[in-house]
């Protein structure tokens, strides 16, 4: 969209000129305002959009919200709101049709689960209630973004009919026997064997009645093939206010959705949604529009210039012959300028113009060379005249106004300037995560503002408008999503790079799996989540591979992939930080390549290990062996793709590298890997757990409690996710090494507040002892870890009168103990000792007292209870930033926090500061990690007692 006017005015070039200092850069923002107040952009440019706000559309089926209730139970992260009483299909379907490519954004639900009576009783003690806070619910499930090119629009209608996403996404099963693998030539292709338009419409629910949001040309002109083919009405959506509201949605629901990119450099940046307007929107199509952004549905068009994509695709095509556009961007990575711009250096002498800050590489006539030589056409590299091309384009949208100028000033920083802003976000088809496209922005906004405006892009860039006819539903189910509701997954075959279209994402697992046994026994390379084919051929599922040369990446290996919204509505912000703006997660810095590259060795190392496990777990079947396999292959690609690119599943740390590889064993349906370990290993502790008790209780409390952290500390040794623990496994029963371990206690511990906590326990001559309210003990191994380390110190607590709550992952990862595994573990171990046997009862984890307990939870007994609580995820670290409204709601009245293990006070959370006190219990089983962390050796331990901040 562009409404600039084409012809250049001699008279306004040289009145332009005036208002321009003579370092090049604006003198005021006034100069600004006349600048653009000069420059014939249409006549509704400085006007404000008519009917900026979202139009929210009642033609959809409407909720039913009576007899509403969140779902779910441990091995679930993520809870849905159950409708009972829902009758009506709600099809969450959106598209984004432009001329070039069809962005669709869906979203899929998921499975409803019972709350067991175990959980039901601590929601009632914690004050927990199934009240809605909303008018309507966010219904859990997922986000899924697709693109199609628009010339292979049958392709998005099959993928619209294969989910039945026009029908609310439920698919008669007769339907996915149309869903084939086609043998001539290795691709999966929908094929809709024997089935005609009237036969898709016959089929199922009538879908005459049902309306899909579109926006971009495509919605006018494909409105029929959709009636046609599908049996449904596109209504159509103004693409301006779609835009804004997907990028609004994206500001402030997505933690790392917006990155900055200078040198070849990205750098995420977490931005305050109480701070994010007003702000500047380059939306860079065919050509190009730019928009102020004020406010939720308050914007207005303030500029646009005819020369955008669209010019570069058009002009290159003449040029170079290439036939489409990503033809075109690969051949400049080849390319080389330098044979057709006039630079800087050419007019100097090879001297830098140094006065203006204008190196001697810098492009002084964009084309200028082939004025001079007597050369034509074809005697131009095609490379060298797209590279010339696309950094002409770039310059313009970044910073020049017309071709034929000479860094004339950017129309974009122009509009910043006058409107005062500093943030410009730039989207659309043009920049599809070009790295040399954004370098080239970056660079112009960065030069012309001397660094005072910021050229920012955005991962999800390619889908803002299909997000904002998403969100004119009535009940779209996204207002007030804040970024602890969002977690995003990359499961194999699903993400999109860049603009490039890789086919219909594979949601079978067996598609999954015969997708890359076929390209393994092509001998072909898979980096995740896309493989890489032989140069000119097509890949499985029709993706079009870039060919690339000698040791260089991919051209797409710079760009960004994009996964799988999963919408989490029961996750909360750990209400216990001291500063949850500030807070970050991750100890280990993975932008360090060195540091990268040791823990991808590390991860692969322990691949085999993790796959026999995986395997044995499910019985060592044909199937498991075969799934294991996919596994590794899965899980390798996500490292080759990170190493290449380690920011392109977003902001790169250590926690979120070990829940990928958690994920992507649930992926191939290996739950619980480590599973009949636990079981031995938590009955081999509970064994001799009563003989510990009476160790004991014969000492005095103050040597009580440092016997205690000592046996938490060598208990802690048992972690299957370290190489140096699995190869003690060898040496000995777990008993043994237990106690191997508590023989080698000796303080000072490498970190150790040991006896500051005992003051804040005991007291001092100075101090009277105060009585913990609540602790929270965030537990980590199964086994002797929890069984001999924290239950026993737990224990102490609840006989000091505190109420204990153990905070367990929701889902197993590696031999880390769950939620729902632990009210077991707790009835097993309250035989053996009345206080916890109280406790436990007192906070509903023994069967036997469940109905008494239920028909009166607060007055039910008179020790302080213990509860269980999942935390929310599934990961051998912890974010605080998203964990369970059950733990949140815990954590409301604690006043001490108990973190233990490497991965949850060491990797994650180590310098993290708290409002009330907080433990950090740990044995460092890395020789890497101990030595940058602590300066200290493997097998030192951690005893880190802060106050509260």
């Amino acid at each position: 969209m562009d409404n600039s006017n084409s012809s250049t005015k001699d008279n306004q070039e040289q009145q332009l000129n005036t208002n321009i200092g003579i370092d090049g850069h604006i003198n005021n923002i006034d100069d600004a305002g006349k600048i653009l107040e000069r420059e014939d952009f249409g006549e509704r440019d400085m006007a404000p959009m008519a009917g900026s706000s979202i139009h929210r559309s009642s033609s959809r089926p409407q909720l039913d919200l009576s007899g509403a209730a969140i779902q779910g139970n441990f091995e679930e992260k993520d809870p849905t709101i159950l409708l009972p009483n829902q009758s009506d299909d709600i099809s969450h379907l959106a598209l984004d049709i432009g001329g070039s490519l069809i962005k669709l954004v869906y979203f899929s639900r998921t499975a409803n689960q019972p709350v067991n009576d175990r959980r039901k009783i601590i929601k009632a003690r914690l004050g927990i209630t199934n009240v809605n806070r909303r008018s309507y619910p966010i219904l859990g499930g997922r986000l899924h973004f697709v693109k199609f090119e628009t010339t292979k629009i049958t392709e998005c209608l099959d993928f619209i009919y294969s989910k039945q996403l026009h029908r609310g996404g439920i698919c008669p099963m007769s339907d996915f026997l149309n869903f084939l693998w086609s043998s001539d030539n290795l691709c999966c292709n929908f094929l809709i064997t024997g089935m005609d338009s009237r036969h898709w419409q016959s089929e199922g629910p009538n879908t005459e009645n049902t309306i899909i949001k579109a926006t971009g040309g495509g919605a006018y002109k494909f409105a029929d093939l959709f009636k046609e083919r599908l049996g449904i009405s596109i209504e159509k959506e103004d693409e301006m206010n779609c835009l804004v509201a997907g990028a609004n949605f994206l500001l402030k629901a997505i933690r790392h959705e917006a990155f900055t990119h200078m040198e070849g450099q990205k750098e995420f940046v977490q931005i305050d949604s109480n701070d994010l307007f007003p702000y500047l929107l380059v939306n860079i199509g065919s050509g190009v529009s730019m928009i102020k952004v004020d406010g939720e549905g308050t914007f207005q068009r303030v500029s646009g210039t005819n020369v955008g994509g669209g010019t570069y695709w058009g002009l290159g095509k003449l040029l170079t012959k290439c036939k489409n556009f990503d033809e075109l961007l690969e051949l400049s990575q080849r390319g080389d300028n330098r044979t057709i711009d006039m630079l800087v250096g050419d007019i100097y002498g090879g001297m830098d113009y140094s006065k203006i800050g204008l190196s001697a590489s810098t492009i002084a006539s964009s084309f200028g060379k082939t004025v001079s030589e007597n050369k034509e056409l074809e005697d131009y590299r095609p490379e060298d005249i797209s590279l010339s091309l696309l950094r002409m384009i770039s310059y313009n949208i970044g910073q020049a106004r017309h071709m034929v100028s000479f860094y004339v000033l950017q129309i974009a920083y122009l509009n910043a300037l006058r409107f005062g802003l500093k943030r410009i976000f730039f989207g659309g088809f043009f920049i599809r995560g070009h790295a040399y496209t954004m370098d080239t922005i970056s660079f112009a906004v960065h030069f012309w503002s001397k660094g005072d405006a910021q050229a920012m892009f955005l991962r999800h860039e390619g889908f803002l408008g299909a997000l904002g006819a998403f969100m004119s539903y009535e009940k779209h189910g996204l207002d007030d999503l804040m970024v602890h509701h969002l977690v995003e997954r990359f499961p194999m075959g699903a993400p999109y790079i860049g603009g490039n279209v890789h086919g219909p994402p594979l949601g079978d697992l067996n598609e999954k799996i015969s997708w890359m046994e076929k390209f393994v026994l092509k001998g072909t390379e898979i980096t995740a989540p896309v493989p890489t084919s032989p140069p000119g051929t097509t890949g499985l599922g029709g993706f079009e591979v870039p060919s690339s040369k000698g040791d260089t990446l991919r051209p797409d290996a710079s760009k960004l992939n994009v996964g799988v919204l999963h919408l989490v509505p029961s996750l909360e912000v750990f209400p216990l930080l001291a500063d949850p703006k500030t807070y970050e997660p991750n100890t280990i810095d993975l932008s360090d390549h060195g540091e990268l590259e040791y823990w991808f060795t590390v991860l692969s190392d322990h691949m085999p290990d993790l796959v026999d496990k995986a395997v044995a777990s499910e019985g060592g079947t044909d199937d498991s062996k075969r799934r294991g396999d996919a596994f590794a292959r899965a899980f390798s690609a996500h490292l080759a793709r990170l190493m290449e690119e380690p920011a392109a599943y977003g902001k790169l740390g250590l926690a979120n590298l070990l829940e990928l590889r958690e994920e992507c064993l649930r992926e191939f349906h290996f739950l619980d890997p480590y599973r009949s370990i636990k079981q031995r290993e938590n009955e081999a502790s509970l064994a001799v757990l009563s003989d510990l008790l009476m160790e004991l209780d014969s000492m005095d409390e103050e040597t009580r409690l440092l016997t205690l952290i000592e046996g938490v500390l060598a208990a802690n040794i048992f972690d299957w996710g370290s190489r140096a623990c699995v190869d003690l496994y060898h040496k000995g029963t777990i008993i043994e090494i237990y106690r191997m371990s508590r023989n080698k206690m000796q303080r000072p511990w490498r970190v150790d507040d040991f006896d500051v906590f005992k003051e804040r326990i005991f007291g001092s001559a100075e101090k009277r002892p105060q009585q913990y309210k609540r602790a929270l003990l965030f537990v980590d191994n199964s086994g002797a870890d929890v069984v001999l380390g924290m239950l026993p110190l737990a224990r102490e607590l609840l006989r000091r009168g505190t109420e204990v709550v153990l905070v367990a992952n929701s889902l197993p990862a590696l031999n880390d103990v769950t939620a729902m595994e632990l009210p077991d573990i707790v009835a097993e171990a309250a035989k053996h000792c009345d206080i916890l046997r109280g406790a436990a009862e007192a906070g509903g984890l023994l069967v036997d007292a469940m109905i008494n307990i239920q028909d009166n939870p607060r007055e039910s007994s008179f020790s302080v209870p213990l509860m269980v609580v999942e935390n929310g995820c599934g990961s051998p670290c912890i974010d605080l930033r998203q964990v369970s409204s059950e733990l949140a709601a815990a954590a409301k009245d604690a006043d001490l926090i108990i973190l233990e293990g490497m991965g949850r006070a060491l990797h994650t959370n180590f310098n993290a500061k708290f409002k009330c006190d907080a433990l950090k219990l740990a044995m460092v089983k890395n020789q890497r990690l101990a030595a940058k962390l602590i300066k200290g050796n493997i097998y030192d331990c951690v005893c880190r007692f802060e106050r509260a901040s």
